[in-house]
């Protein structure tokens, strides 16, 4: 995982070799080892290398078949590539991203759909084509603007903005606010390749969807009827991403919850290492605050992993608030994004790697909504779109949730696979996946999802329903894996969701913060100032606190030119 930037199709290359420069320097966090920057056929482009494979070898831009290639991301498949094309003589480096070279001079862009990984990439072929490719679910970033100059890119959007940056637009503001991401464009008047998007760059010009890299394979493989034989199939299949996702040149580890999904990453980590796996899991010092500790420390124990328990203070929550707003230039106001920066923190200098469970609901059918949409309304069932987080804006709302709806619609047989596919389209990579990113890479880490694989996918989208949602529990096939191989886990226990105490925290200071942050300009932008301040006036705002002043803070960050102590001051915080 690093960090890439660039200027293609350039008339000025002195000038774009200046902004590709300005661009990188800004993402030396994402890869702290060193940066190299270098001209290239119709402009500039950058690394900042984080080192994961081949360590002295795998430097970029690298130069293979003709070919240069720079990406933030991994390509797992790359020695089951290099055996398969008999590419072994031809390669001069360790680094996963050479097969690619080699392969795009012999398929040209068909090599694309090669790839089990993830990654964000520009690759300039010996064909006079140039290419940005995202991965197939958008684990890893890439964003582009158009200048005047070329097409200019890089893995994070803050670095690209244009100056003056251009004001919050009403979809943004009112997405973030609503769902908690944006299901449209990013912010700062610039743009991103969708998941699984090849643009080109010709004439200086963007081209948009010149090809497209499908999620799962085809074609698709057929499930077994019989839970038994669904769940030895469901073994073999997630046995081979975690081994694949561990490929590694340096410490790995994962992040434990205690639920389903990390419990599955830490038992088949168990399974495939002669070591004892690092695991880090995070809980919270505040009063009936939902913490997972005791059951990441029963699977800890029963799975002999090397577990660090973390806790997450109110002074951890204030102190890291404005620093988080920073880090995520792209926003989302998903409380999880707290734990997953102080995990992180924590597990700095231990590991570089970390696998994580994420995709796990999505793909499996884990939330409870989708549940409720396959309930009749006489049981309480209804559609399985998200609720508004904030009542404050004028149409509560509406807007985004028909927005998020539409990326669902027609892409899938069945109410359950519509609800999924609207997750896997927004919620994932703009959020979940957002957060992984930003929140790891602020700390130098690379975060690996083994559930988001594409033979994995295609295990998930053959499956009926019945083998999801069973009854009042969903990822059913997945509780009935982990009871055969982890039952220490309590698969099929009663689950309380996951929360983070942010309401706890906020409300000593609800009375001050209510009204400064009803008169940020960004707030106003899209909320009544009354509604805002009722939010912090009474119990019927909890839940809303928090979007909104995480969205005040990165308003004041990224657009008022805040630092992290003037952010907090504006907003009424002060040292606490």
């Amino acid at each position: 995982m690093c960090g890439i930037a660039g200027v293609l199709g350039a008339t000025d290359h002195d000038a774009a070799e200046i902004e590709t420069r300005r661009m990188i320097a800004g993402l030396t966090h994402r890869g702290p080892d060193g940066v190299r920057v270098e001209r290239v056929r119709g402009g500039c482009v950058a690394h900042a290398r984080l080192s994961i494979i081949d360590l002295e070898g795998g430097w970029q831009p690298l130069h293979a078949a003709g070919a240069t290639i720079i990406g933030n991301g991994e390509i797992y498949n790359y020695v089951e590539l290099r055996e398969a094309f008999g590419l072994t003589d031809a390669l001069a480096t360790g680094s996963d991203f050479e097969p690619l070279a080699h392969l795009y001079g012999r398929e040209g862009a068909a090599a694309f759909h090669r790839l089990r990984g993830m990654y964000g990439l520009c690759l300039i072929g010996a064909d006079d084509r140039t290419w940005l490719v995202r991965d197939p679910f958008g684990i890893k970033p890439l964003y582009v603007r158009q200048t005047d100059n070329g097409v200019a890119f890089a893995s994070e959007p803050a670095v690209l903005a244009p100056q003056p940056r251009p004001p919050v637009t009403q979809e943004l503001g009112e997405d973030v606010l609503t769902l908690g991401y944006r299901t449209g464009a990013p912010p700062f008047g610039v743009d991103a390749l969708a998941p699984g998007e090849a643009a080109q760059i010709v004439d200086g010009k963007l081209v948009r969807g010149a090809d497209w890299l499908a999620r799962t394979p085809s074609p698709r493989r057929t499930a077994p009827r019989e839970d038994a034989q669904a769940v030895a199939a469901l073994d073999k299949v997630l046995e081979t991403s975690v081994a694949v996702h561990q490929r590694s040149d340096v410490p790995y580890g994962l992040f434990l919850s205690g639920g389903v999904d990390s419990s599955i990453i830490a038992a088949l980590m168990a399974r495939l290492n002669a070591r004892p796996v690092t695991a880090f899991t995070c809980g919270f010092d505040a009063p009936g605050a939902a913490d997972e500790r005791r059951q990441a420390e029963a699977v800890a124990r029963a799975l002999n992993l090397d577990w660090r328990e973390i806790t997450f203070t109110e002074q951890d929550f204030w102190a890291t608030a404005p620093r988080i707003a920073r880090a995520l230039d792209d926003p989302t106001t998903d409380f999880a994004c707290l734990p997953t920066y102080k995990l992180a923190q924590a597990a700095r200098g231990t590991l570089t790697v970390v696998l994580s469970g994420e995709g796990g609901d999505e793909l499996f059918a884990g939330y409870g909504r989708y549940r409720r949409a396959l309930r009749p309304a006489w049981l309480g069932g209804r559609p399985a779109q998200p609720r508004a987080r904030v009542d404050a804006l004028p149409d509560h709302g509406a807007a985004s949730v028909a927005r998020w709806l539409a990326a669902g619609a027609n892409q899938a047989a069945t109410t359950l696979g519509r609800a999924q596919e609207a997750d896997v389209r927004t919620w994932l990579p703009n959020d979940l996946l957002l957060k992984l990113d930003r929140c790891l890479m602020a700390h130098g880490l690379e975060g690996r999802t083994p559930f988001l694989d594409r033979e994995v996918a295609d295990f998930a989208a053959a499956l009926p329903d019945r083998q999801k949602v069973h009854g009042r529990m969903g990822k059913w096939l997945l509780r009935l894996w982990l009871q055969t191989h982890c039952p220490v886990a309590a698969p099929f226990a009663r689950k309380q969701g996951f929360t983070v105490p942010v309401d706890s925290w906020i409300a000593p200071h609800a009375a001050r913060l209510g009204p400064r942050i009803a008169q940020i300009e960004g707030v106003r932008a899209h909320c009544d100032p009354d509604r805002v301040r009722a939010v912090f006036d009474t119990d019927a705002g909890l839940g809303q606190r928090w979007p909104l002043m995480f969205f005040a803070l990165w308003w004041l960050i990224h657009h008022g030119g805040a630092s992290d102590a003037e952010a907090m001051r504006e907003i009424g915080i002060g040292d606490i």
